[in-house]
């Protein structure tokens, strides 16, 4: 399980292994340098998606 903080609005992951080989596929396809800034953008984005679902 991962660990996760929200702290002055910055989330903050350790220890976090996501088990997605398509996504995976799909990162190896960019040069390793980029991995951490692309994969910053994919969780923004689909942190994105669940706005208001935590009220359900």
């Amino acid at each position: 399980m991962a660990d996760v903080q929200i702290e002055d609005g910055i989330i903050r992951i350790v220890g976090l292994d996501v088990q997605d080989p398509k996504a995976a596929a799909v990162l190896a396809e960019y040069p390793q340098v980029r991995w951490a800034e692309i994969t910053r953008r994919a969780l923004k984005i689909g942190l994105g998606y669940l706005k208001g679902g935590g009220k359900d």
